[in-house]
């Protein structure tokens, strides 16, 4: 039987804890999930991809079903590269549902059947996303109580 192996896409600017629940509380449906950040050449970081892949490396150190990655281009086409049949997405709320629903049948036709699984953000992680997250660091903000222990952000970077 091939493994069950999902792909977990995002920017990942930065990982928050949201982004480390959903991750947890999927590794028992999977073989592997790979954390893959997607590169999009026309959208401006906050932290760039070398920062934030070693961030996903050591926040995901200890966990052996984790894989930490990086692709360019279509998801559903990188997940055909890696071999993963599934998509893993968090939802915060029905506007995320919506958004996500159209993309998870874009991709399920591009993808050639890739299926799309959601997992319903724990409420006291809903109210925050990454967006949120780097407007209170380049505002000089405190956003430790929105990202793994792993993450010390420099207050220079706003």
């Amino acid at each position: 039987m091939k493994p069950k192996v999902a792909v977990f896409p995002g920017s990942f600017d930065p990982i928050t804890m949201g982004h480390v629940e959903l991750v947890k509380r999927a590794l028992p449906l999977f073989d592997k999930i790979i954390v893959a950040i997607g590169v999009n050449s026309s959208k401006k970081y906050l932290f760039s991809l070398e920062q934030r892949l070693q961030w996903l490396e050591d926040v995901f150190a200890k966990e052996e079903k984790v894989e930490v990655a990086h692709f360019e281009n279509l998801t559903a086409h990188y997940c055909q590269k890696v071999g993963a049949r599934y998509l893993l997405r968090g939802l915060r709320n029905a506007s995320d549902f919506d958004y996500e629903k159209t993309i998870s049948q874009l991709n399920a036709i591009v993808g050639d059947g890739i299926e799309t699984i959601f997992l319903i953000s724990e409420p006291k992680y809903s109210h925050f996303s990454s967006t949120i997250v780097r407007e209170i660091i380049k505002g000089g903000g405190d956003a430790s109580p929105f990202l793994p222990d792993e993450i010390k952000i420099d207050p220079q970077v706003s």
